[in-house]
């Protein structure tokens, strides 16, 4: 059984899917110079920014699998789901997971910063966008998301459908 979803405004649609092309871009930027180990552009490598420091850490790689990398594969699925033609579909279930990998994305983003300025004692600066990029992209989807998906109530104090 399908539940049904309500539309979202436009700039919700617009603006996500922007977001999910920059964090992808700058996920991706990231994810080659792991591999390539070179500098980073604009970015110096003593101090506390210090990207090189930040991205060759042990907190770099979660399981073996490079955070980088990660962030290309999070950012690849959210613009999929953010861009305008899957914001269209009728499924319910496209539309939570939306939602939750926006969650679990900032999550992850809560533990990276964490680790940048308690274990790792710097912060990467492409780092830090990606972390306020998926920020930005929970704080949209929580105005829109909820009242898409039915979870709020409406002006007649109706129950949610869950």
């Amino acid at each position: 059984m399908n539940r049904p979803v309500q539309p979202v405004a436009r700039w919700a649609v617009a603006v996500t899917f922007i977001l999910s092309l920059l964090g992808l871009g700058v996920s991706i930027y990231l994810t080659i110079q792991h591999f390539r180990g070179s500098h980073y552009m604009g970015c110096t490598s003593s101090g506390f920014v210090n990207c090189t420091k930040v991205t060759t850490s042990a907190q770099s790689e979660i399981l073996g699998i490079p955070v980088a990398v990660l962030g290309v594969v999070n950012y690849m699925v959210m613009t999929i789901l953010n861009s305008p033609w899957v914001w269209r579909v009728k499924n319910y279930w496209v539309h939570v997971a939306r939602f939750v990998l926006a969650i679990v994305g900032m999550g992850l983003v809560l533990w990276l910063v964490s680790a940048e300025l308690l274990i790792i004692n710097s912060i990467c600066l492409y780092c830090t966008s990606v972390h306020i990029v998926t920020f930005a992209l929970l704080v949209v989807l929580s105005l829109v998301s909820p009242a898409q998906l039915g979870w709020t109530r409406s002006a007649t104090n109706e129950r949610p459908t869950l």
